[in-house]
């Protein structure tokens, strides 16, 4: 039994990279379709306040912080559809059958449903390490998938060098 359908998780991350290239390899090795996913968060759309005036939030300050916003939500949406075609385009040259997708979403929650509407028998997503506080803080997008897919799973770890932050080396001083 190979997969039929194989969802990528795609990101801005470096690791994104890592993550497509496996999901090709397997969609190559099993004639499979390539459904490229990627997850723009909520936090990015924002609503003002209802009773910003109330609150004595000047209601000008407020619009111009919904504008900067939604400005910034703009140029994510626009960074992410350029992203998911650059990978579509390379999919594609390799004669990988592909569609993309985003949603406005957490990315958990977002690749579940995702696999779900789409029946996808693999989901392929990166994790990048984090452990202890750090985790506990951002919480772990694969270990909500692993914990609520309801398909196979496939979790391309960050190799050790790509997830630590490189000090430079200490130079003496005379």
């Amino acid at each position: 039994m190979g997969f039929q359908k194989i969802l990528v998780a795609i990101d801005h991350s470096s690791l994104s990279q890592m993550v497509f290239e496996q999901a090709l390899d397997l969609a190559k090795t099993n004639q499979a379709r390539l459904i490229l996913f990627h997850c723009l968060t909520a936090d990015l759309v924002a609503t003002p306040p209802p009773f910003a005036g109330e609150l004595g939030i000047s209601p000008q300050l407020v619009s111009q912080a919904y504008q900067s916003q939604y400005v910034r939500f703009e140029d994510q949406l626009h960074q992410t559809q350029l992203l998911l075609s650059q990978y579509t385009k390379l999919a594609k040259q390799q004669g990988i059958t592909v569609e993309s997708d985003y949603r406005t979403i957490e990315p958990g929650l977002g690749l579940c449903q995702a696999a779900q509407r789409w029946q996808v028998d693999l989901i392929v997503m990166g994790r990048r390490g984090r452990k202890g506080l750090t985790e506990a803080l951002l919480g772990s997008v694969s270990n909500y998938v692993l914990h609520h897919a309801s398909c196979a799973v496939l979790v391309v770890q960050a190799s050790q060098t790509a997830t630590e932050t490189k000090l430079p080396e200490a130079t003496e001083v005379i």
